[in-house]
Order: C-alpha cells, then structure tokens, then sequence
C-alpha cells in the first residue's frame, strides 16, 4: 500500500474523529432515578448540564436525596457511554470497539 495514501487516510480518519468529539457536545442524555424523583442531564462529554428534582422529594431527609442524585447521574453517565459506542459505531462502519474504550481519548 502506498504510504501516501495511507497517511490520507489516517488524516481523514483524525478528521471524522474530532468532528465527532465535538457534535458529543450537542448530545444530550437524561439519568433519572426514584422514578423521575431526579432527572440529571449530561452533554457527550459527561458534564452534568442539569438536574431536576421533584418539589416532594425535597421534603425526604437529605441522605435519601443526595443517593438519589448520585444514582441518576450514573444512569446518566452509562446513557452517554451507550450514546458515545453508538456513535463511535457509525463512525468505524459497525466495527465494534473494546470494553472500555473511552472516547474522546
């Protein structure tokens, strides 16, 4: 194979690459937990953009509303990395990516 061309190819795959990190900004994904007692929403890049907590939770003591938060969120947190593979996907043409594998790198 030409080294030229494969040097191309490698570009336009760093090329797609970032494009793809940065429409991960736009994505946004909803966590809830105590069945819609919280809503988190996180962007691609796992920043929380929001929460929402219903008005009658607020009257729980707060260990129960801070296990709430922290449960929505990491609903949140594995609805982007399914969010992310899937992406990633359309991007490598369905070419599953190992366990773990974190992108943006």
């Amino acid at each position: 194979m030409d080294f030229s061309k494969m040097l191309q190819q490698a570009q336009e795959m760093q090329k797609k690459m970032a494009e793809a990190k940065d429409s991960l900004k736009h994505v946004a994904v909803e966590g809830v937990s105590g069945g819609g007692a919280v809503k988190v929403v996180m962007n691609g890049n796992h920043e929380m953009v929001s929460v929402n907590i219903d008005s009658a939770t607020l009257k729980e003591e707060k260990s129960i509303i801070e296990d709430l938060i922290v449960a929505a969120t990491n609903n949140a947190k594995k609805a982007v990395e399914a969010k992310v593979q899937e992406e990633m996907s359309k991007l490598t043409g369905g070419i599953q990516l190992p366990p773990g594998f974190k992108f943006p790198f």
